[in-house]
């Protein structure tokens, strides 16, 4: 079980949350995994959720890329959960540091995600630092935009059923990072 550090309440009554944990066991409605657009799921976040929840996962994930192709940004892929306690698993691509419009990028696979979520009718979703492993996506950059992201979906997605919306990080470098983003982005909402 995560642990909840910082959380504050988005209008109308959504909770936001930054927690410390392993996103593969949270018991949530759906998990965000950083993938990339083949959804070969080998190594990092990836490669721990098909360890975690089965080989189904990566089956499916073959099968998407099959029936659709590469997944892109604004549009992320989903699967069944296997044994993990979530619901979905939401594979959204983000962007490798150096590939070019980056920021862009990386706003529209957190939009995407908490946009598939609602049009699956799901009600909780947890998601990690996308594209700061691997791909190499500044830490810093990447939780301003993350969190201005998730902040900016729900005044334009009113009818939205996702609360809580967590971002649930495993190590403490990166919960480091994020909890000084959070600080700066909502100073009146330091600690929960």
């Amino acid at each position: 079980m995560s642990q909840i550090l910082r959380e504050i309440i988005l209008p109308p009554h959504r909770q936001f949350q930054l927690a410390q944990g392993d996103l593969t066991t949270e018991p949530i409605d759906a998990i965000v995994n950083a993938a990339n657009r083949h959804l070969q799921h080998g190594g990092g976040l990836a490669g721990a959720i098909v360890r975690r929840g089965g080989s189904s996962i990566q089956a499916e994930s073959d099968n998407w890329v099959r029936q659709h192709g590469l997944v892109a940004h604004d549009a992320p892929a989903y699967t069944g959960a296997g044994k993990l306690p979530c619901k979905v698993v939401i594979h959204a691509v983000g962007p490798m540091w150096g590939e070019g419009d980056e920021d862009r990028k990386l706003a529209e696979a957190v939009t995407g995600s908490l946009r598939l979520a609602d049009q699956l009718e799901l009600t909780s979703i947890a998601l990690p630092a996308i594209s700061t492993g691997i791909f190499g996506f500044p830490k810093e950059r990447a939780a301003v935009i993350i969190l201005s992201a998730i902040e900016a979906y729900f005044p334009q997605n009113l009818e939205s059923k996702l609360s809580p919306v967590r971002i649930t990080l495993y190590d403490q470098p990166t919960l480091e990072v994020f909890q000084q983003a959070w600080d700066k982005k909502f100073p009146s909402f330091v600690s929960k």
